[in-house]
Order: structure tokens, then C-alpha cells, then sequence
């Protein structure tokens, strides 16, 4: 099957996450991301869940060679334009998503290191870690780390925008990808993400906190909306740009379920 595209074609974005049975996170928040992007979203499912916003009540992995029939599956067919990469679970998925970008170096990948759900679920094994490390992040065209996420992968977790701008610094030069760090988890109204490029600068993306807010799969919302943009073809400093916008929109028109408000990619 020919990959030509006629010119009324949308761009393929593709997640390689795990499934929200709950609808607010994963595959099911990323293709709601695409869709509003004007995308054409495609997925592969490293993990089933039992999970609603509140719980994660168990995890099922795909078995790695379906992970790898999968991105084979759609990537000969399709003419991908970025990637986003959610929960991965554990060595064997990461190894195959991993080999598979090693193979698409101008596929830019959006790598959200998903660790543990806000509700405290583990959602990446202990033994997966130093795969993730590294494997899959050397590959990544952006990082998009929470600070508890920064904390893991450098023993550290930043407390105050200093500590932020430090860590980010040491895990670009670790790794030699761009990071963004995301200052959600700081004691503080006055919200601040750091961009770190790989020119050596970085960019302080302010905002405010939006009080009332659930924001179970954030994260994920965020990363598929900035690997939208990058299959849009923006470049990356504007894709982040667009992805932070794209969310603040998402948080001041929420959905309300069962009377909470929650993020609203629509």
C-alpha cells in the first residue's frame, strides 16, 4: 500500500500509551487531542487498565511482540508526523518502543515519562526505570516531566522554580534532548513551566493556577497536544507554546462529571 498523500490529507499523529477505562487519561485523553488538532490519530495500547479518575485497580500489559506488531502494523501503512509516548509499564514494552524510533530518526518523539498516577498507582515498574533512562530518552525530540517525575530520574525533587531551573539544566546535559519541565506540583498560584533547548536556553512559560480543577491526565494532555503541533509541522518552541495554550484552554472550559470539572480537550 502506497504511503502518497493527496494534499486534503490530515497529519498522522500517533500515542503509544496505555488505555484509560475511565476515559480521562492515556490512548482515550491523547486521541481526543488529535481530533481537536485536526488530526488523524492512530494508537498503540501498551497496557489495558481498570481505572477511573479516582483509581488505578489494576494494570494488564500487552505482551511486547504485539507492541511490536502494532507499531510495525500502522507505521507501514501510515505516513507518521510525531509520536506521543505515555504509560509504558515496563522493560520489554520500552525496548520495542525504543527500537522502533531508533529506526525513525525524523520521527520527533514526545516522551511524557509516566510513572505513578495522581492517585499513587504505579504505572511504571521499578525495574523499568533505568531502560527509560537509558533507552527511550536519548531518543525523545522533548521530555515532559512532572517534578515527582524529576525526582525519580534524578534522586531529587525540586521544591521551588530555583531548584526547577538546576534540575532541568542537569537533565539536558545529561541526556542532550530538550526537556520541559512542569511546575504543576509547586506550593504556589503562580504556575511556571521551563523549556530547556538544546541551544543552551531556556524559556519560563507562566500561568496561573486554575482552582477546581481535576486534572487527571494533564500530563497526557499536554504531551499529545505538543506532539499535535509537531506533526503539524511547527517547530519545537511553538509547538510547546501552542501545547501550553492548547491545555490553559482545556482547564478554563471544563466538562463537568458527576460534579467535578475536568479537563475539556474538545
Amino acid at each position: 500500500m502506497s504511503k502518497d498523500e493527496p494534499p486534503f490529507s490530515p497529519p498522522v499523529a500517533l500515542t503509544v500509551a496505555g488505555s484509560d477505562s475511565g476515559g480521562g487519561a492515556g490512548i482515550q485523553m491523547d486521541l481526543a487531542v488529535f481530533r481537536a488538532l485536526k488530526l488523524h490519530g492512530l494508537s498503540v495500547i501498551t497496557c489495558l487498565t481498570a481505572q477511573n479518575p479516582s483509581a488505578v485497580n489494576a494494570v494488564h500489559p500487552s505482551p511486547s511482540d504485539f507492541v511490536r506488531q502494532q507499531l510495525g502494523t500502522v507505521d507501514e501503512y501510515f505516513t507518521l508526523r510525531a509520536v506521543k509516548t505515555g504509560m509504558l509499564f515496563n522493560r520489554k514494552i520500552i525496548r520495542e518502543v525504543a527500537n522502533f524510533l531508533r529506526q525513525r530518526p525524523e520521527l520527533p518523539a514526545v516522551i511524557d515519562p509516566v510513572m505513578v498516577a495522581s492517585s499513587g498507582a504505579v504505572l511504571l515498574e521499578k525495574e523499568a526505570i533505568q531502560t527509560l533512562r537509558e533507552e527511550l530518552l536519548p531518543l525523545a525530540a522533548l521530555v515532559t516531566p512532572n517534578l515527582d517525575e524529576v525526582g525519580v530520574l534524578l534522586d531529587e525533587t525540586p521544591q521551588t522554580k530555583e531548584e526547577m531551573v538546576e534540575a532541568g539544566e542537569t537533565l539536558r546535559q545529561q541526556y542532550s534532548v530538550p526537556f520541559l519541565l512542569k511546575g504543576g506540583h509547586l506550593e504556589s498560584e503562580q504556575l511556571v513551566d521551563l523549556l530547556f533547548l538544546m541551544d543552551g536556553t531556556m524559556r519560563e512559560m507562566p500561568s496561573q493556577r486554575i482552582g477546581g480543577l481535576d486534572t487527571h491526565g494533564s500530563g497526557c494532555l499536554l504531551a499529545a497536544a505538543i506532539a499535535g503541533f509537531l506533526a503539524q509541522g511547527k517547530p519545537l518552541p511553538e509547538a510547546v507554546e501552542n501545547g501550553l495554550a492548547f491545555f490553559r484552554r482545556a482547564a478554563e472550559h471544563p466538562k463537568q462529571l458527576n460534579g467535578t470539572a475536568f479537563l475539556n480537550p474538545a
